[in-house]
C-alpha cells in the first residue's frame, strides 16, 4: 500500500470520521456564550415597570369587558383575551423570578408575585421547580420533569388509566390538561411531600396568597353578577374559568414546543447530558411572524434564555440573533405551523434513551437516532 493510499484509508476510517464530526460539533463553554450576551443584557427598571403597568391595565380592561359587555359573544371574546393577558403577565413575572426583569432583587420578587397572581402561580414554588430544576437540568430524565417522556418499558408498566392520560397529554390537543394536572396541581399548588420533600413556610405562604387571589376574584365576579343582574355562573365561566383555561393551554403549549422536537434529545445519563452542552442543544427556537412573537414578549427566543437566564425579555430577540449568527447549524430553528406541531405530537410519544430517538406508543421509531456518547 502506498503512502497516499494509507493516508486515504486512515481518513476514511469510520471511527476517525465520527471523531471529526464530534469535534466539529463541540460548542464553546457556557461562560464564553454568556460573555457574548453580556453587552446586551442591561436591565431597565423604568421599562419593566411600564410593561407591567400596561399589561395589568389591559388585563383589567379585558375583565371589565367580560363582565360589562352587553353581548355574550363579546363577553366570551373578552374572556379569551383575558387568558392571553394572563400569559403575558406571567411571562413578565417569569423574568422577575429569574432576577432578569429589573436590577433590583427585592423589586423583582414583589413584581414576580404580583404578576403571577392572575395565573394563580405560587412564586417560590415556581422558582424552585423552574429556575433550579428545569434550567439546571433541562431534558435530563429523572431531574427535569417538564414534559419528560417515558420509555416503552415505563409506559407499559403504567396502570391503564395512566396510559390513557399519557395518550391524551401527547395527543397535541391537551397541553392545557397536562399543565393543569402535572405542573400546577401536583407541583405548584400545595404540593405533597412526595413531590416536594423540602418543606418551607414560604411555599405555604405563596400557595395561600394565590388562594386568596382566586377567592377575591370569584367573590368579585359574584358581586358583579348581583349588581348587573347577570347569572353568577355565567360570569364565573367567562371571567374566571375561561381565562384560566386559555392560560393553561398557552403555557402547556409553550413549554411543550420549547423542548420537544424530533431533533432535540433527552438524556438519562448526566455525563452525556453535560457533554452535549444542553443549554443550547435541548432548546428549540420556534419562529412566528413578528407580531405574535412580540405579543408573547419574545419568550420563543428560547435558546438565548437558556444560555443566560439574566438576559431580560426585552433583549432576547437581539440575544437570540447573536447566538444564531455565531453558532450556525447548532441551534434548532423551527418555523411554526400547525402541520409541524401535530406531526411532532404524532411522532414524539415515548423515548428510546439508548438510541436517542423518539418512538410511538408501540415503541416504533419515529425519528432518527442522534449521535453522541451514551
Amino acid at each position: 500500500m502506498s503512502l497516499s493510499q494509507a493516508i486515504q484509508a486512515i481518513q476514511e476510517n469510520p471511527a476517525i470520521q465520527a471523531d471529526k464530526a464530534h469535534q466539529a460539533t463541540v460548542l464553546p463553554h457556557r461562560k464564553v456564550l454568556r460573555s457574548w450576551l453580556l453587552p446586551i443584557s442591561a436591565k431597565n427598571t423604568g421599562l419593566a415597570l411600564a410593561m407591567s403597568l400596561a399589561d395589568l391595565a389591559l388585563f383589567a380592561a379585558c375583565m371589565a369587558g367580560a363582565v360589562l359587555a352587553s353581548l355574550p359573544s363579546v363577553q366570551l371574546l373578552m374572556g379569551l383575551l383575558a387568558g392571553f393577558m394572563i400569559a403575558r403577565l406571567f411571562i413578565l413575572g417569569h423574568d422577575a423570578c429569574h432576577q432578569s426583569f429589573t436590577p433590583h432583587r427585592k423589586l423583582n420578587r414583589w413584581l414576580g408575585r404580583l404578576l403571577f397572581l392572575p395565573s394563580l402561580t405560587p412564586y417560590s414554588l415556581w422558582d424552585v421547580g423552574h429556575n433550579i430544576v428545569h434550567h439546571g437540568y433541562t431534558n435530563l430524565s429523572g431531574f427535569d420533569f417538564v414534559w419528560q417522556p417515558a420509555t416503552l418499558e415505563a409506559y407499559e408498566s403504567m396502570p391503564a388509566w395512566k396510559r390513557t392520560l399519557e395518550r391524551a397529554y401527547r395527543s397535541g390537543w391537551a397541553p392545557w390538561l397536562y399543565y393543569l394536572v402535572e405542573i400546577w396541581w401536583k407541583r405548584l399548588y400545595f404540593p405533597s411531600k412526595a413531590v416536594m420533600p423540602t418543606r418551607r413556610r414560604i411555599f405555604v405562604a405563596d400557595s395561600l396568597l394565590v388562594t386568596a387571589a382566586a377567592a377575591a376574584w370569584i367573590a368579585g365576579l359574584v358581586a358583579a353578577a348581583t349588581a348587573t343582574g347577570q347569572s353568577a355562573l355565567w360570569l364565573l365561566a367567562v371571567g374566571f374559568f375561561l381565562p384560566l383555561l386559555v392560560w393553561n393551554g398557552l403555557i402547556g403549549f409553550v413549554v411543550y414546543v420549547h423542548h420537544t422536537h424530533t431533533s432535540i434529545a433527552w438524556y438519562d445519563n448526566k455525563k452525556s447530558w453535560s457533554d452535549a452542552n444542553p443549554f443550547v442543544s435541548t432548546t428549540v427556537h420556534l419562529t412566528f411572524n413578528s407580531f405574535f412573537g412580540a405579543a408573547l414578549h419574545h419568550i420563543m427566543e428560547h435558546t438565548a434564555h437558556h444560555v443566560d437566564m439574566g438576559v431580560p425579555l426585552y433583549r432576547l430577540k437581539k440575544a437570540q440573533a447573536l447566538l444564531e449568527e455565531k453558532l450556525p447549524g447548532h441551534i434548532v430553528v423551527q418555523p411554526f405551523s400547525w402541520g409541524w406541531y401535530f406531526d411532532t405530537a404524532r411522532r414524539c410519544k415515548l423515548y428510546d434513551f439508548g438510541r436517542r430517538q423518539w418512538t410511538d406508543f408501540a415503541g416504533r421509531p419515529t425519528s432518527q437516532g442522534m449521535a453522541g456518547p451514551v
